[in-house]
């Protein structure tokens, strides 16, 4: 609950970055759709770790999942489908798309003509990595590749159209960038790491190849436990 009220309100100071005043409508949509996938998620997260204690396996299908197989009456296994879908998909979408906006929102923000103030100071290089790792997470257990790589490419093209006008970044938005690109590179390393994992592979037959930290748990690690 403290998560679902403390985050749009830091959400909302990134906005408060933003070079051009967005209608109040547009602002507050965005916050209530943030809200309702972190909740969705959320619920269905607390759902998905439960069964994990009785022996889910994330790196399954949900009807390839053994305790599935035995649910009685088998039509459930419908219900926790539909649960499935709405958490990864319904649920991501809501919360991710709205959160990667304000992010872009408020690195348009990040813009300066003094080059002192683009220098990073040593504790926001200390923080890179944590920053980076943040992101990786989010990127490779919300699935949502598409919409990390789509915002860091208009970052790019953000950067290209106010270097024209003889703007350079800040150090927030070095900052950001820089975590960016590191997210980037662990991505690609994640990838090449688990190229040639078989079951995983069977879990994620799309063209985008990236594997959910969990079900690597659940895979690799949970067993030696």
């Amino acid at each position: 609950m403290a998560y679902n009220v403390i985050t749009p309100l830091l959400l909302l100071k990134l906005i408060e970055r933003s070079p051009k005043t967005l209608p109040n409508s547009v602002i507050y949509i965005s916050i209530m759709t943030f809200v309702m996938g972190a909740s969705i998620h959320l619920v269905g997260d607390s759902v998905n770790h439960r069964l994990i204690f009785s022996g889910y396996q994330l790196h399954l299908s949900v009807r390839d999942n053994p305790i599935m197989q035995n649910l009685q009456p088998p039509t459930l296994v419908d219900s926790f489908e539909l649960l499935y879908y709405y958490d990864e998909y319904l649920g991501h979408s809501m919360w991710y798309i709205p959160f990667f906006l304000i992010l872009f929102i408020y690195f348009s923000g990040c813009f300066t003509t003094v080059k002192r103030e683009s220098e990073m100071p040593l504790s926001a290089w200390s923080l890179l990595l944590p920053s980076s790792l943040y992101y990786w997470y989010l990127v490779t257990e919300g699935q949502i590749f598409i919409i990390f790589i789509f915002t860091f490419f208009a970052m790019l093209a953000l950067i290209l159209h106010q270097k024209r006008k003889g703007l350079r970044l800040d150090s927030n938005g070095l900052f950001l960038l820089l975590s960016f690109s590191v997210t980037l590179f662990l991505i690609a390393v994640w990838i090449v790491w688990l190229w040639n994992d078989k079951i995983l592979r069977k879990k994620y037959p799309g063209v985008i190849y990236i594997p959910e930290p969990w079900a690597f748990y659940t895979l690799h690690i949970n067993s030696l436990h």
